[in-house]
C-alpha cells in the first residue's frame, strides 16, 4: 500500500510538471514568433509605462499616450481609471497598432480601491492574516471591475525610524509578520497565481530594496548597511513575497552599496534573479530612471541602458527608455538581447494574464455598479477597521455608555477627506461618515452628540497647507476664529457633556510619501487644546490618528484613555465608534515601537546587545549602553494593545528540551479570559539565539496566533518550532541553523512574555 501511495505521488508530481512544462513551451512559442515580427522600436515601447493622468501620484506627466500606441510605443499605462476610459485605449491598441499587441494598466491600490481599508501600517496591527489577505481580495475584484490588472502593492520596506513618512504604507519593523503579510496579500491580489479569473491581478512588491531604512528618515534617501545585516532584517518580506509568486517587483528609489537600485544588477539580476528564481517582470519606480542623474551616474542615456543591462524592464512615467535605448542600440553600448529579454518578461505578463487570448477580459462594462464599493464590501472594511485600533491606556473609560452627552472635539472630528488615510487615490473622499456622524449613528437617539473644532491642525498655517493637500484641507481658509475662541468653544460644549472624545494627531497626508518629519509630537496648538479639556474634569477619551508611531509620553503620563486609530478606511468613522462604545472589543497590537521621544529613533525590539548592555530593570548605570536623560525603554512596544478584557498566560511546557537537526519540538501556553467580555489576543512567539557565530538579536517574533476567548475560557496555543525557524545569514551568508541554547518566550507582547529554553545539538 505505501509502495502505491508513493508510486502515485511521483505520477502525480510528474503529470503536473509535465502540464505546466508544456504550457510554459506554449507560451514561449507564441512569445518568440511575436517577438520575431518586432522591430527594435517596438520593443522598446513594450517597456514604456506612460501615465494616463487621471490620478495624481508624482510631479511628471505624459502626453500624445494615443498616438504612441498606435506606434507601439507603450506597453502598459499607469493610472487611467474607469472601465470605459481603459477600453476606449485599449481598442486602440489591439485594433489600431501594427501587431495588436494589448495593453496592461496600473493604478496604486494600496490599501483597497473605492472601498478603503486601514492604512497598512493599520492593517498589520489587526495581526489577522485571513482579513489582510481578504481586504487584498476585495480590492482586486473592485479594481479590475474598472479595468484594472496592475497594483503597486505590497510595499513590504521594514522600517525602524518613524520619522519617515512611508511607514505608513508597510507592516511595521519586523521581517517575519512582514512576510507573513506580504504572502496573504499576494494571494489576495493574484489568487492561485493563473490568472484564469478576471478578478485577479498582478501584484507589485515594492520597493526593492532597503527602501525603509533611508537615512535621517529622508524620502528617497541613501541606505548604507552590510550585506549580512540586509539578509537578516530587511530582506526577507521581499523573499516571501517571491516566492508567494509575486508577478512583478518594484525597483525602490535609494541607492544600495552605492548604486542605484533601479540600477543595481546585484539587487535585480544577482539576488532577485538568480538566487530567488524571480520569473516575473520589474519596473522602476515613478521617473525612477530618469532620477539617475540626479544621483551622479551618468546622463540620461547612460542611465537607461545601465538599468536596462541590470535587469529593469519596465520604464514608468520618465518614457527615458523610449528617447534612449534606440540609440544606445545603434551606438552599440546594449545588444538587442538585452532589450529582447525584458521585451520577453513584458508579454509573458500579458500573455499569463489571458490578454492575447481576450484583450478585453477585464473590461466588463455591466462590473462596475455591482462589484465597486458594495455594501458587503464596506461591511468587510468596518470589520477590519476595527480590528486594526490599538488601545494603548484605560483607566476605566472605555467602553462608553450609549446614554448622556458626549463632546467630540479636534480638528479631526468632522472631516470626511481625512478619514481613509494616504494613498488612498480612488476613495471618493466626499464619502466616508465624520467621526461625529459615526459616533451618533452608533449610540443612538438616546445620547447627544455635540461637537466642537477646538484648534487647527498645527500653529503653522503653511505647514497645514502642506499636509492637507489633495484635496484634504481643514476649513484653515475659511476660518476666522482666533486659537483662544476655537478653544473656549470646545470648553463650552465639554461643559455640557459628560465625556470627551478629542479626535487629535496627523492628517492624512501629514504621513506618506514625502511626509517626513522631525518631530513626531501632537502637533503643538492639538496639545494645548488636549491639556485645557483635561483641566475640565470631565473623562477624556483620546483618539489619536496617525500614520507612524509618534512620541505620546504626555498623553500616557495625562490622558486616561488612549485609542491609536491610524486612518481606518472609507468606514473608518463608524469603526471607531464600534470600538468605543464595547460593540467590538478592540484587539490591535502595535505593529512598530512606539517612542518615548525623537531622540530614541531608531527603536525596534529585535535589536542587539551590546558589550555593555544595561542590566535589566535599571534605569541608568555610567559606562552602559544607555541615554542620560530618558530611559532605553520604549513608550509602547511592539506587540502592545490592550482589551476591554484581561488575559492570563500559563507557564510554557516544551515537549522536548532540545532537538537535532532533523527535527521538531512543540511548544504551548494556556491563556485564560479572565475577565467579563469576549475578547481576541495575539499570542506571540519569540526565539533568541543564545550564542552564536555572529551577534544575534535580543529576540525575534517566529509565529503568532489570533485566539478568541469567552469570558473564563481557557486555550491552549501550540507553536512548531524546527531547525528552519532556527536558520539565519551567517558572516558567509549562508543560511544555517547553528546547534546551541535557544531561549523561547511567548506572551502578549514583545516584553511581556513568558520564558523558557532548548537546545539545537
Amino acid at each position: 500500500m505505501k509502495k502505491a501511495v508513493i508510486l502515485l505521488a511521483v505520477f502525480t508530481t510528474f503529470y503536473c510538471v509535465k502540464a505546466q512544462t508544456n504550457e510554459d513551451k506554449k507560451m514561449d512559442s507564441f512569445i518568440t514568433e511575436l517577438m520575431k515580427k518586432m522591430t527594435i522600436e517596438e520593443k522598446i515601447g513594450q517597456l514604456n509605462f506612460p501615465g494616463g493622468g487621471d490620478v495624481v501620484t508624482g510631479q511628471a506627466k505624459n502626453s500624445n499616450i494615443a498616438d504612441k500606441v498606435r506606434k507601439g510605443n507603450v506597453g502598459a499605462i499607469l493610472n487611467l481609471k474607469g472601465v470605459g476610459k481603459i477600453k476606449e485605449i485599449q481598442k486602440v491598441a489591439v485594433e489600431e497598432s501594427r501587431l495588436k499587441i494589448p495593453l496592461f494598466f496600473g493604478l496604486d491600490v494600496i490599501h483597497g480601491y473605492e472601498t478603503g481599508f486601514p492604512i497598512p501600517l493599520g492593517l498589520a496591527a489587526t495581526w489577522n492574516i485571513k482579513g489582510i489577505e481578504q481586504s487584498a481580495r476585495i480590492a482586486a475584484t473592485e479594481v479590475s471591475a474598472d479595468g484594472i490588472n496592475l497594483t503597486f502593492s505590497p510595499m513590504v520596506d521594514i522600517t525602524r525610524d518613524a520619522r519617515w513618512g512611508r511607514v505608513s504604507e508597510g507592516s511595521g519593523e519586523d521581517p517575519f509578520l512582514g512576510g507573513e503579510i506580504a504572502k496573504a496579500l499576494v494571494r489576495g491580489y493574484q489568487g492561485d497565481n493563473t490568472f484564469k479569473k478576471n478578478t485577479e491581478i498582478i501584484a507589485t512588491v515594492k520597493h526593492f530594496a532597503l527602501y525603509g531604512a533611508s537615512e535621517s528618515g529622508l524620502d528617497y534617501n541613501t541606505v548604507d548597511m552590510s550585506h549580512q545585516r540586509m539578509f537578516n532584517e530587511y530582506m526577507y518580506p521581499y523573499k516571501a513575497a517571491v516566492d508567494a509568486g509575486v508577478g512583478s517587483v518594484m525597483a525602490s528609489f535609494n541607492d544600495v552599496d552605492g548604486v542605484p537600485a533601479t540600477a543595481n544588477k546585484w539587487l535585480l539580476t544577482d539576488v532577485l534573479r538568480k538566487k530567488w528564481g524571480f520569473k516575473g517582470f520589474t519596473m522602476s519606480d515613478y521617473t525612477g530612471v530618469m532620477e539617475m542623474v540626479n544621483h551622479g551616474i551618468g546622463n540620461l542615456q547612460t542611465v537607461s541602458a545601465r538599468a536596462l543591462k541590470a535587469g529593469l524592464d519596465l520604464d514608468m512615467i520618465g518614457e527615458s527608455y523610449l528617447a534612449t535605448l534606440k540609440k544606445s542600440f545603434d551606438e552599440g553600448k546594449i545588444t538587442e538581447a538585452d532589450i529582447d529579454k525584458s521585451c520577453r518578461y513584458i508579454l509573458e505578463a500579458k500573455y499569463k494574464l489571458g490578454l492575447f487570448t481576450n484583450p478585453y477580459k477585464y473590461i466588463d462594462t455591466k462590473r462596475p455598479a455591482k462589484e465597486i464599493y458594495t455594501k458587503e464590501n464596506r461591511d468587510f472594511a468596518r470589520k477590519i477597521a476595527s480590528e486594526s485600533f490599538v488601545l494603548l491606556k484605560n483607566e476605566n473609560i472605555l467602553p462608553l455608555k450609549k446614554q448622556g452627552t458626549i463632546a467630540v472635539v479636534g480638528p479631526l472630528a468632522n472631516t470626511r477627506s481625512n478619514m481613509p488615510g494616504t494613498w488612498s487615490v480612488s476613495v471618493d473622499l466626499t464619502k466616508p461618515a465624520t467621526l461625529v456622524e459615526g459616533i451618533q449613528s452608533v449610540a443612538g437617539k438616546n445620547v447627544k452628540v455635540l461637537y466642537a473644532k477646538g484648534s487647527h491642525l498645527t500653529a503653522d498655517a503653511e505647514l497645514e497647507k502642506r499636509v492637507t493637500m489633495f484635496e484634504r484641507g481643514l476649513g484653515r481658509e475659511n476660518e476666522k476664529r482666533t486659537d483662544e475662541q476655537m478653544i473656549q468653544e470646545a470648553l463650552d460644549v465639554a461643559s455640557k457633556s459628560d465625556v470627551i472624545v478629542a479626535a487629535l494627531g496627523e492628517s492624512s497626508e501629514y504621513s506618506g510619501e514625502s511626509s517626513s518629519r522631525t518631530d513626531l509630537n501632537i502637533p503643538d496648538v492639538q496639545q494645548k487644546l488636549l491639556a485645557e479639556l483635561l483641566k475640565t474634569g470631565k473623562p477624556v477619551v483620546l483618539l489619536v490618528f496617525d500614520g507612524r508611531p509618534l512620541s505620546l509620553s504626555w498623553e500616557k503620563k495625562n490622558v486616561p484613555a488612549i485609542l491609536n486609530v491610524w486612518f481606518g478606511g472609507s468606514e473608518a468613522a463608524p469603526a471607531i465608534a464600534d470600538v468605543l462604545f464595547g460593540d467590538v472589543n478592540p484587539s490591535g497590537k502595535l505593529p512598530m515601537t512606539f517612542p518615548q521621544n525623537v531622540g530614541q529613533v531608531p527603536i525596534y525590539y529585535n535589536h542587539k546587545n551590546t558589550g555593555r548592555p544595561l542590566p535589566e530593570g535599571h534605569w541608568f548605570e555610567k559606562f552602559r549602553t544607555n541615554y542620560i536623560d530618558v530611559s532605553n525603554e520604549p513608550l509602547y512596544p511592539f506587540g502592545y494593545g490592550l482589551s476591554y478584557t484581561n488575559f492570563e498566560y500559563g507557564d510554557i511546557t516544551l515537549s522536548k528540551n532540545s532537538i537535532q537537526e532533523n527535527e521538531s519540538l512543540t511548544a504551548s501556553i494556556n491563556v485564560t479570559n479572565k475577565g467579563s467580555r469576549e475578547g481576541q489576543e495575539v499570542v506571540q512567539l519569540y526565539l533568541r539565539d543564545v550564542e552564536g557565530s555572529i551577534t544575534r538579536p535580543v529576540k525575534e517574533l517566529k509565529g503568532f496566533e489570533k485566539i478568541t476567548l469567552k469570558p473564563g475560557e481557557t486555550k491552549t496555543v501550540t507553536f512548531k518550532i524546527t531547525p528552519e525557524l532556527l536558520k539565519f545569514y551567517n558572516s558567509d551568508l549562508d543560511f544555517v541553523a547553528e546547534p546551541g541554547d535557544f531561549d523561547i518566550m511567548i506572551g502578549t507582547n514583545s516584553q511581556e512574555v513568558k520564558k523558557s529554553s532548548f537546545s539545537l545539538k
